[in-house]
């Protein structure tokens, strides 16, 4: 220092003197306001239960930060500080590992010899000690191990995962060095190499060797049955509905190495900073702790001896997870900065934004808001009962006698239904929501799910995907992908009208697995329509197996619902058969005069299938008139048959009753039944029929870009069959819908609200809801939706009972329903009092 001192000038040595002074401050100049806004953060943390721990930030050794949150133990209530010991978990494993160090310098063990030369019972010959060390030994986790083989009140020791490797010998997840794969069961084994070198126990060994040098007062090794006895020790505990419940050792909590080392926030910093000296190892056998594992081929992974390695070196850190406790240890190597975070209340919220703060990073807490006083119909078909439900950013996280935190949004249900989001498993509403992204006609029945792609015709994944992120919309979108529009994408629009070559059904398998990586939900056909109606059994059943092998499902317009409905059901049951997969009737209906009354039958039918064990399940909507083209009138397509239009008009649907949707030849017919465009024109009805589809006809080869020429609302079923194909258990609810068109596109899952539910009482309003949730979530092979329950989507509805009612009806078919109060799509407010909110947080719904 002399020697540079002389060198400078009297202006030089002033600013020489500056530069020490400023070398003197703390090197992070943003660490203040840092520091003010992590405790901010940990507070708000603290008041809605996302937060019980200690939290230690220091630079150079000093401490910056430091403070505790919450008690040390449910039952007792005691008062966490800084000095309180918690299970450190899986940080325990960077003790184990320089102990493993210091035997390596006694020259007791070498990194390089085998795991068999210090265990002689150990029962792989390649692995070794760095092996174990650095994760690299292909060993599986020992847990699997003492669940299948071990009785419910054993506790497992060091010794019997030992016996458990001798006996059972698992097979290595790779050759030892190849790859790298978290081992608890490794450090697990390190710690019988201490305790085997050692000539002791190891908490003895801490003890002599890391606690004692180090002059920690609230350290030491602690499992079940070892000779420490704990002091200030932390219990770990969770939070189950607003109530805490006690969350600690477990029957696998006798084994030491691989956790159960506890520790104060204040030990750890003094930990981490002997780490930089040699008062435990020398720097040169401490360095090799910082390195990155070297694998075959000339290959690194970030991790050390019990540290992983970030930004080149510059960010050591090890996280802990256990039982209750969720933990973290950061050293900023180049900023000489450290940060604890312990945890022991199943939480590890605030280990992730406290790094994120000290680094800098965006910051997102967690959100929470609470609806209070409802009737909870959870989706699960139990009767519903009084509570309170807290959503955590776009989940449920608790439900129960809850209280609100400090300044949470609270929403007063009023005493009404709350009740999961409804799932429609058949819609055509997706064309309309580029034109009404707020979907209207959908979240006022409380519709938050739409699923797409049915009938045989769909959109491509990757066209919805875009869709949705050009226009967001207010509802969830999942898809099946349409057998018709495979064939079209094949054979060409018109080549339609016959059977698909072999080349063709091996090129629509193609595409079809495509879709189905990309999270189609499976297969659908329309096969009672003109595109798909010429398929073989074959070609469906060859399609239907690429769906099944890829773990889809099979939805189906089935290929008749009047003259061949057995035949039709017949193949769809062949379908599941074959395939082994859940197969589902869309729309279950008997359009056929004749056949009114025979839904027993039918229902019979599927019972005997399940029985045979076939997944055949079915949707329905509740309304006795369908919606579609005139041209399924004709099931054997003469459309000139004067013999089949008079057995359309007699047998298959009510002219009278029946209502042209649209009709682009001649418009003036839109909205008036067949039977008043047959007295318009002074012909038959069948008469008429004919003469409509072969306008329809003649109008779409003279306009080939027009689309939707025509459509009929048609009066064909009988309401007694509707009602029991509702109330079969495995139906669930749907609407076949559109923004145009029939008033279930409105109105069908307020219409069995309020007509099915509350007014015949065909079925509880608990079982309904079970029907427009769960049941339809579990057919579309839908996870984390359909119920109200801790982790799943908070999807939710909130209903009046006693005035819910659809609204819509011909002649005005977009009048909204009444009764739906509330809508919440992934925790946000889509749509109160009458009125959509604005928000679309909607998404694509993949298959998983």
């Amino acid at each position: 220092m002399p020697l540079i001192a002389r060198c400078l000038t009297p202006l030089g040595f002033l600013l020489y003197l500056a530069a020490l002074s400023l070398q003197a401050q703390p090197t992070d100049r943003l660490l203040p306001g840092r520091l003010k806004t992590l405790d901010s953060t940990l507070t708000y943390l603290h008041e809605r239960a996302l937060f019980n721990g200690v939290v230690l930030v220091a630079e150079k050794g000093t401490v910056r930060y430091r403070k505790a949150f919450g008690t040390a133990s449910i039952a007792t209530h005691e008062p966490l500080s800084t000095s309180s010991a918690f299970n450190l978990a899986s940080i325990s494993k960077q003790f184990v590992a320089l102990m493993i160090m210091q035997l390596q310098e006694r020259g007791k063990l070498r990194y390089d010899e085998t795991v068999r030369t210090y265990l002689p019972d150990f029962p792989y010959d390649t692995i070794t000690v760095r092996h174990l060390l650095t994760h690299t030994s292909g060993l599986s986790e020992y847990d699997g191990l003492m669940q299948r083989y071990s009785g419910p009140l054993d506790t497992l020791t060091n010794g019997g995962m030992m016996q458990l490797l001798r006996q059972h010998k698992p097979p290595l997840l790779f050759r030892p060095g190849t790859q790298w794969a978290y081992s608890n069961t490794g450090y697990v084994l390190l710690g019988s190499i201490i305790s085997t070198l050692a000539g002791m126990p190891v908490e003895q060994f801490l003890d002599q060797q890391i606690v004692k040098p180090l002059k920690l007062k609230n350290t030491y090794a602690y499992y079940l049955n070892s000779q420490t006895r704990p002091h200030n020790r932390v219990y770990g505990f969770g939070r189950e509905n607003g109530k805490n419940v006690m969350n600690d050792l477990i029957r696998l909590d006798g084994v030491i190495g691989d956790g159960n080392i506890y520790s104060s926030a204040d030990d750890l910093l003094t930990w981490e900073q002997a780490l930089a000296t040699e008062k435990l190892v020398r720097k040169q056998t401490m360095q090799e702790a910082f390195k990155p594992v070297e694998l075959t081929g000339n290959r690194t992974y970030p991790y050390g001896f019990g540290w992983f390695i970030e930004d080149g070196g510059s960010i050591l850190a090890h996280t802990g997870s256990w039982v209750g406790f969720l933990n973290v240890i950061v050293r900023y190597v180049d900023k000489k900065q450290t940060l604890i975070v312990l945890s022991n209340s199943s939480e590890g919220t605030a280990r992730r934004v406290a790094r994120d703060i000290l680094e800098g990073k965006p910051l997102t807490l967690p959100q929470t808001k609470l609806i209070t006083n409802v009737r909870l119909v959870d989706g699960t078909g139990t009767p519903a009962r009084k509570s309170a439900v807290r959503l955590r950013n776009d989940r449920i996280w608790e439900m129960g006698n809850l209280t609100p935190f400090p300044n949470e949004p609270v929403t007063d249900g009023q005493g009404l239904v709350l009740a999961p989001g409804f799932i429609d498993s058949h819609s055509h509403h997706v064309s309309g929501l580029s034109r009404q992204p707020d979907a209207p006609a959908l979240v006022s029945q409380g519709i938050t799910t739409l699923v797409s792609g049915q009938d045989g015709g769909s959109w491509a994944m990757d066209t919805l995907q875009a869709q949705l992120t050009r226009q967001p919309v207010a509802v969830n979108i999942a898809s099946y992908t349409g057998q018709a529009t495979l064939r079209q994408q094949v054979m060409g629009v018109n080549g339609l009208y016959r059977t698909a070559k072999p080349d063709e059904v091996t090129r629509m398998k193609a595409i079809l697995r495509t879709e189905l990586a990309k999270g189609s939900l499976g297969l659908s056909t329309g096969l009672e329509y003109e595109s798909a109606f010429f398929s073989s059994r074959d070609e469906v059943i060859q399609l239907a197996q690429v769906a099944a092998d890829s773990g889809g499902r099979y939805m189906s317009h089935i290929r008749s619902e009047d003259i061949s409905l057995d035949d039709a059901v017949d193949e769809i049951i062949q379908i599941g058969r074959l395939t082994k997969m859940p197969v589902q009737i869309s729309h279950l209906k008997i359009a056929l005069r004749d056949k009114w009354g025979q839904s027993a039958r039918i229902l019979a039918q599927l019972e005997r299938a399940r029985a045979e064990g076939i997944n055949i399940t079915a949707d329905c909507y509740p309304y006795d008139y369908w919606n579609s083209t005139l041209r399924v009138l004709f099931p054997k397509r003469d459309y000139t048959n004067a013999t089949s239009a008079e057995f359309a008009v007699t047998q298959l649907f009510d002219p009278m009753q029946s209502v042209l949707v649209r009709f682009a030849p001649n418009p003036v017919y839109a909205e008036k039944t067949v039977g008043e465009v047959a007295a318009l024109r002074r012909e038959k009805p069948a008469q008429t029929l004919m003469a409509l589809i072969g306008e329809a006809s003649n109008y779409a080869k003279n306009n080939p870009d027009a689309d939707g020429i025509e459509a009929i609302m048609g009066k064909s079923m009988d309401e007694p069959d509707v009602a029991n194909f509702l109330a079969w258990p495995h139906t669930n609810i749907c609407s076949d819908g559109a923004n145009d068109g029939h008033p279930r596109g409105y109105g069908a899952f307020t219409r069995v609200l309020g007509r099915y539910v509350r007014d015949q009482k065909i079925i509880p309003l608990e079982t309904a809801i079970q029907k427009m949730t769960s049941l339809t979530a579990e057919h579309l092979g839908l996870v984390d939706r359909g119920l109200i329950a801790p982790g799943y989507f908070a999807d939710l509805v909130l209903l009046n009972p006693d005035s819910v009612q659809d609204n819509a009806r011909i002649g005005s078919n977009k009048a909204l329903s009444s009764g739906i109060e509330s809508v919440w799509v992934a925790g946000q407010l889509v749509y109160q009092g009458q009125k959509t909110t604005g928000a679309h947080p909607g998404v694509l719904i993949r298959r998983k």
